[in-house]
């Protein structure tokens, strides 16, 4: 069967890293799950990824950790060949403010490690992406304290500007998956 989109949620595999602000990507991705009612379930290219039936797009998770997804991304794509275009990559971003969306069709990783080995696998920077802002209001950590950062979980006070991120960042990936990148771009990005 042939797949025809692919929302790829990227995080890090285990219950340590669940609640954790890299994992914002897994979390669209269950959201979708909930609304389309799909396990994510099936273990294939070292992903749990569930859907695709009943025109349906498929979801995964990349079981991979963040730095390795693009061995992930590729398996799948070979797999059901598919197009780089019809793949979304859902991923936090420490350089836009906690909350806001960006959408983009292409371009380069900014410095995101799970964005960089998905563009190296797949040999194209031509891959569309929704970035989710995870910024505190005191500006974006750097260096050292970036990987501690990126790996704590929300505060209190930051949950519910997430829940809202979360429930429209799906909404961007049901627009991209029915109208196409430029719809989601139009709609979401400000």
């Amino acid at each position: 069967m042939r797949l025809t989109r692919l929302v790829l949620g990227l995080g890090n595999p285990g219950a340590e890293y669940r609640e954790t602000r890299h994992n914002v990507g897994f979390r669209v991705v269950e959201e979708l799950a909930r609304r389309w009612a799909i396990s994510i379930d099936h273990l294939e290219c070292n992903s749990l990824v569930g859907g695709g039936v009943d025109g349906r797009p498929w979801l995964a998770r990349p079981q991979t950790y963040m730095n390795r997804s693009g061995y992930a991304a590729r398996c799948l794509l070979e797999r059901h060949e598919l197009d780089p275009a019809e793949i979304l990559v859902v991923y936090d971003e420490v350089n836009l403010p906690l909350g806001r969306l960006r959408l983009r069709r292409s371009g380069s990783p900014a410095g995101h490690r799970g964005l960089e080995s998905i563009l190296e696998n797949l040999r194209t920077d031509q891959v569309p992406r929704l970035r989710l802002g995870i910024a505190p209001e005191t500006g974006s950590p750097a260096g050292e304290e970036l990987p501690d950062f990126v790996l704590s979980p929300f505060t209190a006070d930051e949950q519910e500007t997430v829940a809202a991120m979360v429930n429209r960042a799906a909404d961007a990936c049901e627009v991209w998956v029915s109208e196409g990148v430029e719809a989601a771009m139009n709609r979401f990005n400000g």
